[in-house]
C-alpha cells in the first residue's frame, strides 16, 4: 500500500463543500509528515449548517424509508468501492496499523449495510388497548419519530467507523447530523462527506465540521437547535457534556477500563492470553473496547501470565504503513508522555513492569504491568498498556471488575456463571469467550436509532377488534 498522498479537504457546510479562511494541517503521528491540509469553518458557516439542518428536518422526517434505504446503501457501496483509499486515510491521520485500519473500513460498511435494513423496518407498530376503563375496540398507533437534529461528537480513535455510527443512524431514522470529528483526524469524516453528497440527500441533511477549539464545540454543544447529543470518547469528557446540557438528550459511548476475566475452567490459556494481548495493543490500545485490565484467577496464574506476557511482547511496533507491524503510534507524543506519567506513576506507588515501559516519539512499547494500586488502576488510560492482577476465585473476579460502566469479557465454560455475570455486573455489555468488541453488530444500530427517536402514540376508537 503505497504511502498516502496530501490533499487539501474542504468541510461540509449543510451538504455542500466550502473552503474557509483557516486551515489546519493533519500530520502522520508515526513521522510527523504532513497528510493533508482541511478547512476550518467560521463562525458564519457553523451558524449556516446548523440553520440549515433545523430548516430540513420536517422534510427528512417525512422522507419514505426506501429513501433513506438507498442512502444508505449507496453510502455502504461507496465505502467498499474506497476501501483502500479509505484505510490509507486512516493509517496516515491516527497512525493505525495497515490490517487494522482495513478493519476499520468494514466495519464502516457494515454499519451502513446493518442501518439500511433497520430502516426498512422502522417506524411503525401497534398495541390493542383493553382495560375496564377504555373498554374495547381501542388501538394504539406508535411511531417512533426523530427526536431533531443531531449533533455527533467523535474521538480520534477509530475516526471512520466512530463517524458512521453517529451518522447512519440518524440517515436511517431521518435525521440531520451535523458531525464533530476530532481535529486531530478529520479526513476519514470528510471522505465520508463526499460520499454522502451523492446520495440525494437534501441541503441540510449533513455536515462535517472540524472545528479548531473547545469554546465553538461548547457553543454547538449548548445550542438549543440541536436536541440531541451523541459523544463518542472518554468517559470524563462524556459525562461533562451531560452535565453542561441537562435538558438535552445525550446518547454516550465511553471508553473505559475494559476488563478481561481468565477463569480455572477454560481449556486455552495461551489462546486467551493471545487475544487479550491483541486488545490491548493491537490499536495502540486507542480503541474504545481494547482491554486495560486483565484479571487471572489464582489457580492458573502461574500458567496465564508468562503467556500473556509472551503474547505482548510478541507484538510487533514500528511504521504502521508496514504490513507485518502489530502496534502504531498513539495520536500524538502529548498522549505518549501522558501514558508514560501513568506507568511511572503507577511503578512509583508499587507496581512491576513485566515487560515494555520504553518509548520514543509517539510510539509506545506495549506494556504489562502487575500490582497496580487500585486508586491508580482506576485512572484510565489510552495506550499498550495492560494492567494484570490475581483473583482468588470467579466471584472475587467478577468483584474485581467494578463497575466501570464499560465492558468486559470472560473466558470460562461455566453455564450458570455465564448467565449470572451480566446479571450482577454494572457494565455496558459481557462477552462470554472472547475479548469484548468494537465491532458493530446488529445489536448496536436498533439501540442507537431507539437513542435518536421517541414514541409518538395515536389512539384509535371503536373499531370492531
Amino acid at each position: 500500500m503505497d504511502t498516502f498522498t496530501p490533499e487539501p479537504r474542504p468541510a461540509w457546510i449543510a451538504g455542500r463543500p466550502e473552503r474557509g479562511e483557516a486551515r489546519l494541517v493533519v500530520s502522520h503521528p508515526f513521522d510527523g509528515s504532513e497528510v493533508a491540509d482541511f478547512a476550518v469553518p467560521d463562525a458564519a458557516q457553523v451558524e449556516r449548517a446548523v440553520a440549515a439542518a433545523v430548516c430540513v428536518a420536517p422534510e427528512l422526517r417525512r422522507s419514505p424509508a426506501h429513501f433513506r434505504v438507498t442512502v444508505l446503501e449507496r453510502v455502504s457501496r461507496g465505502l467498499a468501492a474506497r476501501a483502500e483509499e479509505l484505510a490509507e486515510v486512516i493509517t496516515a491521520e491516527c497512525g493505525k496499523p495497515v490490517r487494522y485500519a482495513e478493519a476499520e473500513v468494514r466495519r464502516a460498511i457494515a454499519v451502513f449495510r446493518i442501518a439500511a435494513e433497520e430502516a426498512r423496518e422502522f417506524g411503525v407498530g401497534t398495541r390493542r388497548l383493553e382495560t375496564e376503563q377504555t373498554g374495547e375496540g381501542r388501538l394504539a398507533v406508535i411511531r417512533r419519530v426523530p427526536r431533531g437534529p443531531v449533533l455527533g461528537i467523535t474521538p480520534a480513535a477509530s475516526p471512520l467507523a466512530q463517524v458512521a455510527r453517529q451518522v447512519a443512524p440518524a440517515v436511517a431514522v431521518g435525521a440531520p447530523v451535523i458531525v464533530k470529528p476530532a481535529l486531530r483526524t478529520p479526513l476519514s469524516a470528510l471522505v465520508l462527506g463526499e460520499l454522502l453528497a451523492e446520495t440525494g440527500l437534501p441541503d441540510g441533511a449533513f455536515s462535517v465540521l472540524p472545528l479548531s477549539g473547545t469554546a465553538e464545540t461548547a457553543a454547538l454543544v449548548a445550542d438549543p437547535r440541536l436536541p440531541v447529543v451523541s459523544f463518542s470518547g472518554s468517559r470524563s469528557v462524556g459525562w461533562s457534556v451531560v452535565d453542561a446540557v441537562p435538558r438535552k438528550h445525550v446518547v454516550l459511548e465511553l471508553g473505559g477500563n475494559t476488563a478481561a476475566v481468565v477463569l480455572s475452567d477454560w481449556p486455552d490459556l495461551s489462546g486467551a492470553a493471545a487475544r487479550i494481548a491483541a486488545s490491548a495493543t493491537g490499536e495502540a490500545g486507542q480503541s474504545r473496547a481494547a482491554v486495560r485490565r486483565a484479571i487471572v484467577e489464582r489457580t492458573v496464574a502461574d500458567e496465564f501470565v508468562p503467556a500473556l506476557v509472551d503474547a505482548v511482547q510478541a507484538q510487533r511496533t514500528g511504521d504502521p504503513y508496514d504490513p507485518a507491524v502489530d502496534v502504531g503510534p498513539v495520536v500524538d507524543e502529548d498522549a505518549a508522555r501522558r501514558l508514560v506519567a501513568w506507568i511511572e506513576k503507577a511503578t512509583a506507588a508499587g507496581a512491576k513492569v513485566l515487560t515494555g515501559g520504553s518509548w520514543k516519539g509517539t510510539t509506545v512499547e506495549p506494556t504489562v504491568l502487575t500490582d497496580v494500586p487500585p486508586e491508580v488502576l482506576a485512572e484510565v488510560v489510552s495506550g499498550p498498556v495492560l494492567a494484570v492482577s490475581v483473583a482468588d476465585d470467579p466471584d472475587a473476579a467478577l468483584t474485581a471488575i467494578g463497575d466501570s460502566g464499560t465492558d468486559a469479557g470472560i473466558f470460562t465454560r461455566d453455564v450458570r456463571l455465564s448467565s449470572r455475570a451480566p446479571a450482577e455486573l454494572v457494565i455496558g455489555s459481557v462477552t462470554i469467550g472472547d475479548v469484548p468488541s468494537d465491532a458493530s453488530g446488529r445489536e448496536g444500530i436498533p439501540a442507537a436509532i431507539r437513542d435518536l427517536t421517541e414514541e409518538h402514540v395515536t389512539v384509535l376508537t371503536g373499531l370492531p377488534l
